[in-house]
């Protein structure tokens, strides 16, 4: 059912067989989840039972109310999805390493399947657990078209060293998901009680949930046929203008799993749309995608400035001392207080929004390597708020993107220039040859007038 080159055997140990365990985290929906199937198929096997557990860390980086409450509204879709299917969703509540290594035990579970993740906090967590227990770890690439680790065995330069890489793969691992299958043997747990989940987190609540955005599995699908229906066709042109809507608005659904990209690029090749619109978005989904978990599974240093290529190190090293025209706060970048009113306009598109135009992610980035003292500062900061606020934080897409903007990642060496010696450079003058900036700037401010009026 699964190819076996998407599965990692993390510890190397057998089994004789029994229930399973399913430890939900990244991908978190039931329908086109290689990881989940994989449980089921496992299972099947011993005529046994399988359970999907998630566990929630007491904190997470910088995650608010805005960030949990899409999660868990599409977690107890998930829980009565799998219900409908004879399989126990159970919700953890602590140290997943600690919580789910009771589960085992506590439930006499044979295997552990994991679905993979690059960033360090769930490789520790994942490291943590191997040490306590003492059956198989599968985890399986249910989140990349082509498994990271077989496409590539060490961090890429760029696309253009990933892509043929991937190509090359892409008809063997882009194909039809089968059906989620029966299970054999059922398994119960009780309801997950979701007001107390929320209380037991009491998350900060400075940052409002969203409401433009519905969360969960077949939400993220009527986005996905609505895209494709409105807006695949001539993407290619209007991608990058902020003032267009253009973009697909499936970065949410990607992040958290609930919809799987493997899907989105069948639904999209299937598509009655122009195959440059097609291979556009593909590449921004595939390629670029599937580079950001390369950057992140293979570069430990993927969010410090360690982790920058050597050439570029150098070349802001070289340019440390340079005087800065402008320098701000955290306070004055967060609450979109500097002198340009286009990088406020997009501070506060992402604030309100959770969400900021892809083209105005670059600008704003590289501009707080240029107000600010450091390039550390910078990145620092640049990570801080985009976690904060956008509801796809703590991604790999953005520590990829953060670190091409400030430290040349997956970029080549340009022009020496002030304060950002050889890192590309983006300015005001370049925006306005690119879209009406007037437009964006009123458009974004009447969105701040009504969200001041709501509040």
């Amino acid at each position: 059912m699964i190819d076996k080159q998407r599965v990692f055997n993390r510890n190397n140990r057998t089994s004789n067989g029994g229930s399973v365990v399913y430890w939900m985290s990244r991908d978190q929906r039931i329908n086109n989840n290689w990881a989940l199937l994989y449980a089921i198929e496992l299972a099947n096997q011993n005529s046994a039972p399988v359970h999907v557990a998630f566990c929630l860390a007491p904190t997470f980086p910088n995650a608010s109310i805005r960030h949990y409450q899409f999660m868990l509204n599409g977690l107890m879709e998930v829980e009565q999805s799998l219900l409908k299917k004879g399989i126990a969703f159970h919700l953890l509540k602590g140290n997943p390493a600690k919580e789910l290594t009771t589960f085992i035990r506590v439930n006499q579970i044979a295997m552990l399947v994991s679905d993979s993740d690059p960033l360090r906090i769930k490789q520790n967590w994942k490291e943590e657990l191997d040490k306590q227990i003492s059956i198989p770890h599968l985890e399986v690439d249910a989140h990349n078209i082509v498994p990271c680790r077989l496409a590539s065995q060490k961090a890429e330069f760029g696309a253009y060293t990933l892509r043929p890489k991937i190509k090359k793969l892409l008809p063997q691992f882009l194909v039809d998901f089968p059906s989620l299958p029966k299970v054999i043997k059922a398994s119960k747990a009780d309801k997950t009680n979701w007001d107390e989940v929320l209380n037991w987190l009491n998350p900060d609540i400075s940052v409002a949930p969203i409401s433009w955005l519905p969360p969960g599995e077949r939400a993220a699908q009527l986005t996905l046929n609505m895209f494709i229906t409105e807006r695949l066709n001539g993407y290619a042109q209007q991608r990058n203008n902020p003032n267009l809507d253009a973009q697909s608005n499936l970065s949410a659904y990607l992040h958290f799993g609930q919809l799987s990209a493997q899907k989105v690029a069948i639904d999209v090749i299937k598509a009655n749309a122009p195959e440059t619109d097609k291979a556009a978005f593909l590449e921004e989904l595939i390629v670029r995608r599937e580079l950001s978990d390369n950057f992140c599974l293979y570069n430990p240093s993927y969010d410090r400035f360690e982790g920058f290529h050597p050439w570029a190190q150098t070349s802001l090293n070289e340019h440390r001392a340079d005087q800065r025209e402008y320098l701000y706060s955290l306070y004055q970048l967060e609450t979109g207080r500097t002198h340009d009113d286009l990088w406020n306009a997009a501070q506060l598109e992402l604030v309100i929004t959770g969400k900021m135009h892809g083209f105005m992610r670059m600008y704003w980035a590289k501009k707080i390597l240029e107000w600010t003292a450091t390039p550390e500062t910078a990145l620092a900061h640049a990570i801080y708020l985009n976690d904060k606020y956008s509801i796809d934080g703590r991604d790999p897409n953005g520590y990829a993107g953060i670190a091409w903007a400030i430290g040349g990642v997956h970029d080549r060496a340009w022009g020496k220039r002030a304060i950002f010696g050889k890192i590309r450079y983006m300015n005001y003058q370049g925006c306005k040859r690119k879209f009406d900036v007037n437009s964006y700037i009123k458009k974004i401010m009447q969105l701040n007038a009504q969200h001041k009026t709501k509040s």
